[in-house]
């Protein structure tokens, strides 16, 4: 009677989980289980079935090693709990991000099922209820751990990618490696264009809070976000919208105080350093238009920029606005800087010229067209009379 208590108990004396020779017909059975598992995923989980062969592949170890794992869990009572590293260590770590906790916890219910319904073959005689009760614990313990796999796995790809994110944000502001910035962009599954940056300020205390607010909304919107921080300004980096201006407007409220200010879109994140550049130019020269919307675009505060020592928005300004009037003729030059000059007054510029009023109408329209800026709107008028001063400037040096 001792000696059948003895091969019924574990190593330590511990009571065994379920009869011994139930495990060995387990073990006999456990390359038909296997099988069967494999065959019962690929028939009750769609997404197994669309998955490449590759990872497919992987799953069935995992399978059989999940098998494996609950074979020697039950030859082992003195342990409480299965080494789940066992099952879900046989596959690489990139399958984590192909199967989803959900995934997981589907397939160990299946590889279960799969064990339960051959409970009665398995057991041995009289035993089938401890076998039952086992599969049942073992599914339990899987699950949790399973969970805790996936959980700490997110916990540390989280922190990963925060900071490979912040990296990114560091690469774009420094105008640097375009092509670090391309596998960059790869780790973080960025593929959004175009894209945009948009520069504020922020209270170091609350950047994480905000950050993730960010994130939540660009997600409800559907775009692509990357945000850092550097010192005292928010740098965030949106993917996937012709028209940044619009979100930024959705955005603006989760920045600080002050201006916040929209670079121009460009084409790709690779590009995405012109954008960034453009828009901290604008947020160190906002101050100097202290009327300026909330959120501005970049190009809004060229002749801010200009005067701020923005190279960019010098060559922009010269190119885009003084070249095209230089083209239009001296009259249209002349015209339009007595126009200034003399008050934005059509009168006394066509005074000044010995021209009809509507021949001044005429050439203020053809500024217009050329620039894109209206000689009569204030602001814009402003942005001609430094484009003018600029171009003289440059061609002087030239």
């Amino acid at each position: 009677m001792q000696a059948k208590r003895a091969n019924e108990d574990g190593a330590d004396g511990a009571p065994a989980r379920v009869h011994p020779e139930t495990v060995q017909r387990i073990e006999r059975s456990m390359g038909a289980l296997g099988t069967a598992a494999i065959a019962a995923m690929d028939e009750r989980l769609p997404w197994f079935r669309k998955m490449s062969a590759e990872n497919r592949s992987w799953l069935g170890l995992v399978a059989q090693a999940g098998i494996a794992a609950f074979i020697d869990w039950i030859k082992h009572p003195e342990r409480p709990r299965p080494a789940v590293t066992e099952v879900f260590g046989t596959a690489p770590r990139e399958l984590a991000r192909a199967v989803s906790l959900q995934h997981a916890v589907e397939m160990v219910r299946v590889i279960i099922d799969v064990v339960e319904t051959q409970v009665d073959t398995l057991a041995a005689p009289g035993a089938e209820t401890e076998l039952r009760e086992a599969v049942l614990i073992y599914a339990r313990e899987i699950a949790f751990s399973a969970a805790q796999v996936y959980a700490r796995s997110a916990e540390a790809r989280g922190a990963w990618d925060a900071r490979l994110e912040a990296l990114v944000v560091d690469s774009l502001v420094r105008g640097e490696g375009q092509e670090t910035l391309n596998s960059w962009a790869s780790a973080l599954n960025w593929s959004s264009s175009p894209v945009s940056v948009i520069a504020g300020s922020i209270d170091g205390e609350e950047a994480e809070p905000v950050i993730d607010e960010l994130r939540a909304q660009a997600r409800r919107a559907r775009l692509d976000l990357l945000a850092g921080v550097q010192g005292s300004r928010l740098i965030v980096v949106l993917g996937g919208t012709d028209d940044p201006m619009t979100a930024a407007e959705k955005l603006a409220g989760r920045f600080g105080p002050g201006p916040v200010v929209v670079g121009p879109p460009v084409r790709d994140l690779r590009s995405a350093s012109i954008s960034a550049r453009a828009a901290l130019a604008g947020l160190r020269a906002a101050p100097a238009w202290p009327d300026a919307p909330r959120p501005a675009g970049a190009d809004e505060l060229l002749p801010e920029r200009a005067l701020d020592g923005d190279t960019d928005a010098v060559q922009i300004l010269v190119a885009e606005v003084y070249e095209p009037l230089l083209a239009g003729g001296p009259a249209l030059l002349d015209t339009l800087t007595t126009y200034l000059e003399q008050g934005s007054s059509l009168e006394a510029t066509a005074r000044m010229l010995f021209v009809h009023p509507n021949t001044v109408r005429y050439r203020l329209r053809r500024v217009t067209e050329l620039t894109q800026y209206t000689p009569s709107v204030g602001r814009d008028g402003f942005t001609l009379w430094i484009a003018i001063i600029l171009g003289r400037l440059s061609a002087r040096r030239g």
